[in-house]
């Protein structure tokens, strides 16, 4: 499939991981890469420098020459803006960020000769990314795993094809198969931003206990969220909360944050120690119902492109000839 991101980025398929963290280190967005569409290594503030440089090391190794992205979020450009250096001297194609008015960072970006993207939860934060200068816009509906808006991915996208003119716009929030990525195709996105089905990649940074209880959850048990910033002490803006599966904590204590007790936090601090995703949190979006075990992150690529191409040949003869 040819699209104006396979055209930027000089990928074979119009697809992405979401730079997910810890879970998309180096090996998955590698791997990702390898198989044709854009590796994204994820950048957290809580993620040592040498750590990182590990995970760069490791995507650069397995990319091969392939182009591969970055994706750095608010709380990481707040806490340590020397990511943003950082992020330059690892030579990525692309630079995504996410949560934040993008300004301040694009003219550095491009002046290395990187690409920009910003991820977009609503109009007025598509406005002001591309009066930033963005050359790519990711659409984020409210679908999608970890912190998100709260605007359903269908409805967002048509609003920001609508007003991204001649920038191209990638889809996010919900899409996890074929018909997924036939379907943000074929209404204008250049291409698919992928999270949840990739948290399961034999490749991805999650534990054997996060993917079996990611593996068993349907459609229906995840929950938008302030209860794990919360119990964190992390400062996620009121209007971007966390879509993670629900379980006993989220259960007690959304929408009831404030009146979380230090005995509560102390549970959760516990709980993440012995990976208890019954308290501890695990951040996956409502496409979490499509995830039916872990296997490789080219499988993942392969299954989704393969049954795009399906999906849009089938319905290529619905519009009659003029």
């Amino acid at each position: 499939m040819k699209t104006a991101l396979t055209a930027l980025l000089g990928a074979t398929h119009p697809l992405l991981n979401a730079p997910m963290t810890p879970q998309a280190g180096g090996a998955l967005a590698g791997a990702v890469c390898r198989a044709g569409a854009i590796g994204m290594l994820g950048f957290d503030e809580g993620e040592s420098q040498e750590s990182l440089s590990e995970q760069v090391r490791l995507l650069r190794d397995a990319a091969d020459g392939r182009p591969f992205g970055i994706g750095l979020a608010r709380l990481s450009l707040d806490a340590r803006p020397e990511l943003v250096d950082f992020a330059i001297a690892a030579q990525p194609a692309l630079v995504s960020i996410s949560f934040v008015d993008p300004a301040p960072f694009v003219a550095r970006f491009h002046e290395a000769g990187i690409l920009v993207s910003a991820q977009v939860q609503s109009k007025a934060w598509a406005q002001v990314a591309l009066a930033a200068g963005v050359d790519l816009l990711v659409a984020q509906g409210t679908e999608a795993g970890g912190h998100t808006g709260s605007v359903g991915t269908l409805p967002l996208l048509q609003i920001v094809l609508e007003l991204a003119g001649d920038v191209p716009v990638i889809a996010a929030g919900g899409i996890a198969t074929g018909r997924g990525l036939a379907a943000v195709l074929a209404a204008g996105a250049c291409g698919g931003w992928i999270g949840t089905p990739f948290l399961a990649a034999s490749e991805a940074r999650t534990n054997a206990a996060a993917q079996r209880q990611l593996v068993a959850a349907d459609e229906t048990q995840t929950v938008l969220t302030h209860v794990f910033d919360h119990v964190q002490h992390k400062a996620w803006p009121a209007e971007f909360r966390g879509r993670a599966l629900r379980n006993r904590f989220t259960d007690e204590w959304h929408e009831r944050e404030e009146a979380m007790t230090p005995a509560a936090e102390r549970e959760y601090g516990d709980a993440r120690g012995r990976q208890d995703y019954s308290v501890a949190h695990l951040y996956a979006g409502q496409s979490v119902g499509l995830v039916r075990g872990v296997t490789s992150a080219a499988e993942i690529v392969a299954r989704i492109v393969d049954d795009a191409e399906d999906r849009l040949r089938a319905v290529a003869d619905i519009v009659r000839p003029a």
